[in-house]
C-alpha cells in the first residue's frame, strides 16, 4: 500500500546536527533505510517537514520506518494511505455514489 509519511522535525536536535555537520549523514542513513519512492522537504506551520512516499507491504513496517526519525530527531511522524489516479479509478466511486444517494 502506498503511504505518505509526514515527518515534522523539531528545531532541536535538528539545529544541533546542522551545526555540528552530522545532518547529511543522519538524514542519508534514515532515507537509505526508509527507501522512499520520493522524498520532499518543506515547511508546515513554520516547522521543518519531510514528505516521503513509501510502498508499504505490511503495517508492521511502521516502527521500522518511524523509529529512526523519532530516535534521531525527536520527530513527529504521521502515516496517510494514498492513491494514484489508477487506484482511484478502481475504487468504485460511481457505484458508491449510486448506493449512497
Amino acid at each position: 500500500m502506498r503511504m505518505l509519511m509526514k515527518v515534522t522535525l523539531p528545531v532541536e536536535p535538528f539545529n544541533s546536527a546542522v551545526r555540528d555537520g552530522s545532518i547529511a549523514a543522519k538524514m542519508g542513513a534514515i532515507l537509505a533505510a526508509n527507501k522512499p519512492e520520493a522524498a520532499y522537504f518543506t515547511d508546515f506551520d513554520g516547522q521543518r517537514t519531510g514528505i516521503l512516499i513509501l510502498d508499504m507491504a505490511d503495517v508492521a513496517q511502521i516502527p521500522t520506518l518511524a523509529e529512526p526519525w523519532f530516535l534521531t530527531f525527536n520527530a513527529a511522524v504521521q502515516f496517510h494511505p494514498t492513491m494514484t489516479p489508477e487506484d482511484l479509478a478502481r475504487s468504485g466511486l460511481e457505484s458508491l455514489g449510486k448506493q449512497w444517494s
